[in-house]
């Protein structure tokens, strides 16, 4: 279907190289994008499943790296029959990294029960002090600062706040050269060296047998040569994903594949994006995976830390006005905008067009290793969360493209869970889930039931291309399909809701306020510069 470009004005120091059209792109349907592939008989794989990626492959929630069991990756595993063979790293202790804050926001419900009132008296600011001092010892200076022994190379070498520059470049040995001594602030926040403890656990194992360092990407590589089923590859979010965490849109400069110099920027141009692009395509053909699932890149203004405020700007716009944060009121907002961080429509536009241009170079590069007869294929999660957007779309039927559709959610999930969940940010009170539940607090990555919906999407590409789902007893599974419930039961958000607020968003904001957190994790995800 073709997209007709955009008659609306630029928006200032959008580069030249972003096309922006009326419409979003329109998702891929076919994985194999219609190149057929002749693959050898299936034979033994040791490695029945690796990913590389970012956050949301690792299982980042709420804020923190923490219930990675929960990952899409290990859900996909479980239904392989594969999860006690399937490695990856665990954040056991108090708040994950850089911060839980469902665990936070538990630990202030104990403290003040149902009836906390959202004010910033003496006692509300010790306790939460006290958490995060707790918290931020336990990782600087306690159990958490050292790295776990890891019997062999992890399957599942995600790690958050990266990108594709880093997953080419960064190893073990640079995440130990970037830390830094870590200082007892008077006014906690994260852990100082939180993007350096995550990496080394899932990287410090990741080695040559001389003990050489790998990047995520060698790393694949080394667990091909034994041989491996599916690999997946997530990588793209935090090409763009900054502008929405920090409100800001700086597009990359030249120097955008050095690894100082790109954590000025926010946003990467499509022209820089395809030549990083290129780099990883080729750094996982050594892998010389069976099968290799491309997932595409979520036009992150979608994600609710980003609040659409001020109206629509038309009818069949998909766009709000500005962005805020969730927290602001929008009278508030309205009546002194330039008071309070934000975006505007114009650069939500230009962002989303480069991710459309990002998802257009990851499906080039798909299309050119199936020409070579690769199984490579691609899983369109941009697609997914497009038709799952309920403020862009959903409710607002005359932005929607020809293509949209309602994503069906499973009946599985919403019987479980006893509602529907969206893509609002998720409310909570005394009477249960009020809004949301596909997001998690921090209004960017999913709860496990959003995952699920992933770990799904990934399964039914899979099975098209031959993969076996076995039973616990080894036989293959004829009807295979995710366990939805169990997903939805694991997610403690949803089945365990925060009681103790008619919402939430006020405490996030105050917290906020208070300790910086949205910018700490920005900071913590985009790693520290060298000491």
């Amino acid at each position: 279907m073709s997209r007709t470009l955009s008659n609306a004005p630029r928006e200032p120091g959008t580069p030249d190289d972003v096309k922006i059209y009326d419409e979003a792109r329109e998702p891929v349907e076919d994985s194999t994008l219609g190149i057929e592939v002749k693959l050898p008989p299936a034979g033994p794989a040791p490695h029945r499943l690796v990913a590389v990626g970012d956050s949301l492959t690792q299982g980042f929630m709420s804020l923190a790296v923490r219930a990675t069991h929960l990952s899409y990756p290990a859900m996909i595993a479980r239904e392989l029959g594969w999860f006690d063979e399937f490695r990856f790293p665990t954040f056991d202790g108090p708040g994950g990294l850089p911060l839980d804050l469902e665990w936070l926001l538990r630990g202030l419900e104990e403290e003040f029960g149902d009836e906390f009132e959202l004010h910033e008296t003496v006692k509300t600011v010790l306790t939460a002090r006290r958490m995060l001092e707790n918290h931020e010892d336990f990782w600087e200076r306690g159990p958490g600062a050292r790295t776990p022994r890891t019997p062999g190379i992890n399957h599942n070498l995600a790690i958050y706040g990266w990108d594709l520059r880093d997953s080419l470049s960064r190893d073990a040995e640079l995440a130990k050269a970037e830390m830094t001594r870590a200082r007892d602030n008077f006014w906690p926040s994260m852990p100082q060296n939180s993007g350096s403890l995550s990496a080394l656990r899932v990287l410090d194992s990741a080695r040559t047998e001389s003990g050489e360092a790998l990047t995520p990407l060698e790393a694949a590589a080394a667990l091909g040569t034994e041989g491996i089923e599916t690999l997946i590859v997530y990588l793209g979010a935090n090409n763009a994903l900054a502008t929405v965490l920090t409100l800001d849109v700086v597009w990359s400069g030249r120097d955008y594949a050095d690894l100082e110099a790109k954590k000025e920027y926010t946003v990467w141009t499509p022209t820089h994006f395809a030549s990083e692009l290129r780099q990883v395509a080729r750094a996982v053909r050594p892998a010389r995976a069976r099968h290799v699932l491309w997932l595409t890149v979520p036009h992150v203004t979608i994600a609710p830390i980003a609040k659409g405020v001020g109206g629509k700007v038309s009818e069949t716009s998909r766009y709000f006005h500005f962005y805020t944060r969730p927290w602001v009121a929008d009278d508030a907002f309205m009546a002194d905008p330039d008071r309070y961080p934000n975006l505007t429509a114009g650069q939500a536009r230009a962002v989303d067009s480069a991710i459309d241009q990002y998802n257009e170079a990851i499906v080039a590069e798909v299309t050119s290793a199936r020409d070579a007869g690769l199984d490579w294929r691609v899983v369109d999660v941009c697609g997914v969360l497009d038709r799952l957007a309920v403020r862009r779309y959903v409710e607002t039927p005359g932005a929607r493209p020809e293509w949209w559709t309602p994503y069906e959610l499973p009946e599985e999930l919403e019987d479980t869970l006893g509602f529907t969940p969206t893509t609002r940010f998720l409310r909570s009170g005394p009477d249960g889930i009020t809004q949301g539940g596909l997001v998690s607090l921090d209004g960017v990555h999913p709860t496990t039931a959003g995952y699920s919906i992933v770990a799904h999407e990934c399964m039914k590409v899979m099975i098209e291309a031959g993969v076996e789902f076995r039973a616990a007893d080894g036989s293959v599974r004829q009807d295979a399909r995710l366990d939805f419930a169990g997903a939805a039961r694991a997610d403690t958000l949803l089945t365990k809701p925060l009681r103790s607020l008619e919402s939430n968003l006020d405490l996030l904001g105050w917290l906020d306020n208070r300790f910086a957190l949205i910018a700490a994790a920005e900071r913590a995800m985009r790693r520290q510069k060298r000491a």
